[in-house]
């Protein structure tokens, strides 16, 4: 029977010492990585025959929508359930992220995620669930931009393939100045927009971008993050200047 050859590497929690195990799944034609880890979740069987522990994994939508089944596979960050495995070379080796806190095996803690979408306000406020009647009126150019932002999952692959963005800097990530500039375009979400510059003037903020351009060329969703950061850059920076003669 043919088989597919993967090397898992497992911790049972952020204190244990990680290893590899690894496992042969029986081969199916379109079978995806999440297919591969549902069967061993069914039969929890190394390639030696003995019996181990489901791999612990996080997974949701399975058409590359929410973002949660991000991992390291052929040590190239991406999305689970878009790795298809006729298209990956064999043995196939699967890593959990390593910016952010381990869970167990393959499951992490991306709550600095949604902490730095908290910080810069990624959000439209509303008065409340009346109608409004239509909203102003957006350009073409602006609603197709604002579209590229907003398919951000939020899935922590930029994180990961971004060189400062490490247990040693406080950087808030790329993905942070994509949804303040998704944000800052939208007409009431406007209104937020000062309090997003000051939080991009903070520490950790969007000058601790060394401009490596990982983040755009490993964005699942092929999202102009640099284009953000850069208009973002100018933006923050001017309103700085601005702030000195205006306090």
């Amino acid at each position: 029977m043919k088989t597919v050859h993967v090397k898992i590497k497992r911790q049972n929690s952020p204190q244990a010492q990680p290893y590899w195990e690894e496992f042969k799944v029986p081969y199916k034609p379109n079978l995806n990585i999440i297919s591969l880890l549902m069967y061993i979740a069914k039969k929890p069987v190394n390639a030696k025959g003995e019996k181990t522990t489901p791999v612990v994994y996080e997974s949701n939508c399975l058409e590359e929508v929410c973002g949660a089944c991000s991992m390291v596979i052929n040590g190239k960050a991406r999305q689970a359930c878009t790795a298809l495995v006729d298209s990956l070379e064999q043995p196939i080796t699967l890593e959990p992220l390593d910016k952010f806190k381990l869970v167990r095996d393959l499951l992490v803690d991306r709550t600095a995620l949604f902490d730095a979408l908290r910080k810069v306000k990624a959000w439209v406020d509303i008065d409340g669930t009346f109608n409004l009647g239509p909203g102003p009126k957006i350009s073409q150019e602006i609603q197709e931009k604002r579209y590229n932002l907003s398919r951000c999952m939020t899935c922590g692959v930029c994180a990961q393939s971004c060189p400062n963005y490490n247990d040693k800097t406080t950087f808030i990530g790329p993905h942070a100045v994509g949804q303040a500039n998704l944000f800052n375009l939208h007409p009431v979400g406007q209104n937020k927009k000062e309090a997003r510059y000051k939080a991009l003037m903070d520490k950790g903020g969007i000058m601790e971008c060394g401009n490596s351009q990982n983040c755009v060329r490993s964005c699942p969703k092929e999202i102009p993050l640099t284009e953000s950061l850069a208009e973002l850059k100018g933006q923050v920076s001017w309103y700085s200047i601005k702030s000195l003669f205006t306090k």
